[in-house]
């Protein structure tokens, strides 16, 4: 067995103890620990084995061999790259068994009216979300100007696409934000009377989310969406035509994902394409699409080369990640974008990157290594699973804020593909949208109690009568 090999076996039993401990959890929870295990399994087990398998020579269109790599040879280059990723998966591993562990003997210790309150509350938050009919309606109009949005930007061409610095019109930026919250928001949250009414919310949301991937050209909103559904079932209870859905959404995320690429490739890059692939052999072909999308393996590559210690001080990384929280206006500067300084700062010292602006998803692990070497790997992805505990956390919580930024860190993958600072950075952009979010369930709230008011003054004024009434019988009992 290779050292390369031996690296990926080990990465894939870290991953299959995430798996294990999520099906021992509860709630949802256990769907971002799968979530997790299958991202970086993508990253770090299925691009890495691909690699190995067929040993593809770089060449122009084809972005999953690396030069780098291939210069080192793959069976050496993937075995020292994956080193801080073996030691940052399984200390994660860890972290998610002594998790696990107390979890489940803190259900067993303590008296069983405990533990059916515990899941009683829990239930209740949710049915006070799910039948909150302000905050249903606030989702609908999220997703209904966030559509809009969409449609503005496809038709004027700033519909912004994957690794952009910057959107061409940050007001569209924002209102498509809305939208995807709208989105993720009514896939978890809404409870349909009949099982058509589910159908139609569950289809017609996931099309318009597989069509948004298409137009940026990212992966992410599929994604979430197919997140957002599997989030669904685990806090209500699974069954099997809920593991069933969540499988057959899976595939099409997949399969849809690929198939709109390809029709919106011109002949040139279909040819391209086409060219690249046929270096590989017709089983793997069909999953090349997918595999180019996740570039976990890429960016520990730009980690090994550039080496522990050799990006930012300890200072400068809490410095950045406080002005990211802060609106440019009042930051009166230009705010840290941890996915375009990596590409500049990390990826460069390996690869000429010299008039390409991009922003890259740095990982974790990867982002640990470069900033404080093993011990900067052990914070960074204990900051991960701090994230994690907040986030199940948050999804239960009726202070609308807080599912707000639940239903953000669905959409976007901060806890699968971004470290420390993209996760402050991702934190900094959805506040605005979380402050608007507030505003708009604050007047939906006002236009609601607007028209309420006849009813509940004639509600008022039969209790009144009421009250009256049984004081006057009791006055004459003592007549």
């Amino acid at each position: 067995m290779t050292g390369a090999v031996s690296e990926v076996l080990l990465v894939a039993g870290a991953l299959v103890t995430f798996v294990v401990c999520g099906f021992l959890l509860t709630g949802p929870i256990r769907v971002f620990l799968i979530a997790q295990s299958a991202y970086w399994a993508l990253s770090y087990v299925a691009v890495p084995a691909v690699l190995l398998w067929v040993q593809p020579q770089p060449q122009y269109g084809d972005n999953l061999p690396d030069a780098r790599l291939a210069a080192l040879g793959y069976d050496p280059g993937i075995a020292a790259v994956l080193r801080p990723v073996v030691y940052g998966s399984w200390l994660y591993a860890g972290m998610v068994v002594l998790y696990t562990i107390w979890s489940r003997r803190r259900r067993s210790s303590v008296p069983g009216d405990h533990v059916e309150r515990q899941a009683f509350l829990r239930r209740r938050a949710l049915a006070r979300l799910a039948d909150n009919p302000q905050f249903k309606s606030t989702l609908v109009i999220l997703y209904v100007l966030g559509t809009l949005g969409r449609l503005a930007a496809y038709a004027t061409g700033t519909a912004g696409r994957a690794g952009e610095l910057e959107s061409p019109n940050p007001f569209l930026n924002l209102v498509t934000v809305l939208g995807t919250i709208g989105a993720v928001g009514l896939l978890v949250y809404s409870r349909p009377a009949t099982l058509r009414g589910m159908l139609v919310i569950i289809g017609g949301l996931t099309a318009g989310e597989l069509l948004w991937t298409a137009a940026v050209q990212s992966k992410t909103p599929i994604m979430g969406a197919a997140l957002a559904l599997a989030v669904r079932f685990a806090m209500t209870d699974w069954t099997r035509g809920k593991v069933i859905a969540v499988l057959t959404m899976t595939v099409i995320a997949i399969v849809g994902f690929g198939a709109l690429q390809s029709l919106k490739a011109d002949d040139a890059a279909k040819a391209q394409s086409v060219l690249a692939d046929s270096s590989y052999p017709s089983s793997v072909r069909p999953f090349l699409s997918l595999l180019r999308r996740f570039d976990g393996l890429e960016a520990a590559t730009d980690a090994y080369y550039a080496g522990p210690n050799s990006w930012l001080t300890p200072q400068q990384t809490m410095v950045h990640a406080a002005e990211t929280l802060l609106p440019t206006q009042l930051l009166g500067a230009e705010k840290f974008q941890a996915g375009a300084e990596w590409a500049a700062d990390v990826r460069g010292q390996s690869v000429d990157m010299s008039g390409i602006e991009v922003s890259l998803a740095e990982g974790d692990i990867n982002e640990g290594y470069v900033l404080g070497g093993y011990p900067g790997v052990a914070l960074d992805v204990l900051f991960t699973f701090v994230v994690l505990l907040v986030w199940a956390w948050a999804m239960y919580d009726t202070r609308i804020p807080l599912p707000v930024l639940g239903l953000a860190l669905i959409e976007v993958p901060v806890l699968f593909e971004r470290g420390f600072l993209g996760a402050f950075e991702t934190l900094g952009k959805y506040l605005q949208a979380m402050a608007l979010v507030w505003i708009i369930y604050l007047l939906v709230g006002e236009y609601r109690r607007r028209r309420e008011p006849p009813a509940i003054a004639t509600l008022l004024e039969e209790r009144a009568n009421a009250s009256l009434v049984t004081s006057q019988l009791r006055a004459g009992q003592w007549v």
